[in-house]
């Protein structure tokens, strides 16, 4: 991915963060028919070199028939991300010589993917998924609220897929080429919007607490 010095995010701990927060990705094969491309719930452990990255796809999505096991996959992560009006730049009044753009935090991460019907492996996957986005609300559902039968039927309708990180690559475009004056009112144009992506500007801007500076 082409990501600018500036712009280039190095901290694993914020890179996974930001991938568990996300959870879905864009999953990209190739096969005998050219790339192909799904949208698929994941959860990232951290028990590898790289990590790994676990989910599930239909079954009825011939990707996981059409994909060689133990070829590269890319998992792209679409992070929080907006349009960046001018004339929310300090330099627009100034002398305006500015251009739109877009703020957005994007991660790559590629690696060997396996597929597998394994009925145990699928519900510990779908049981965690569940688990992790459940979580926050007030009354979490379970897998085990539905009738067990049910689940097993929809258990037979998915297939797991594993894909062991080999390397990820991270850009966090936030504004980091822009002056203070500029990031600022970025960010106040962002917020008035209500957008998400203003709040990681916010992440980025504020100072590093003691226990990170030590």
């Amino acid at each position: 991915m082409y990501t600018p010095s500036h712009f280039k995010q190095e901290d694993l701990t914020a890179i996974h963060e930001m991938m568990r927060h996300i959870g879905l990705v864009s999953l990209v094969t190739t096969t005998p028919h050219g790339l192909v491309a799904t949208q698929a719930p994941v959860l990232f452990d951290a028990d590898a070199d790289h990590g790994v990255l676990r989910g599930h796809i239909a079954r009825a999505n011939s990707q996981w028939k059409d994909t060689p096991a133990g070829t590269e996959a890319l998992a792209i992560f679409t992070g929080p991300n907006a349009y960046i009006s001018p004339n929310w730049y300090a330099a627009k009044r100034e002398h305006g010589k500015v251009v739109p753009t877009w703020n957005y935090i994007a991660i790559h991460a590629y690696g060997e993917i396996h597929f597998s019907e394994d009925r145990d492996k699928l519900l510990d996957i779908v049981t965690r998924l569940t688990e992790a986005h459940e979580s926050s609300l007030e009354h979490p559902w379970k897998v085990g609220d539905a009738p067990a039968d049910y689940i097993e039927a929809m258990l037979k309708a998915i297939i797991a897929f594993e894909v062991k990180i080999t390397r990820i690559e991270s850009s966090w475009k936030l504004s980091q080429n822009r002056s203070e004056a500029d990031r600022a009112g970025a960010m106040a144009g962002l917020q008035q919007r209500g957008e998400e992506v203003a709040k990681e500007m916010e992440r980025l801007d504020a100072p590093p607490s003691p226990k990170e500076k030590s």
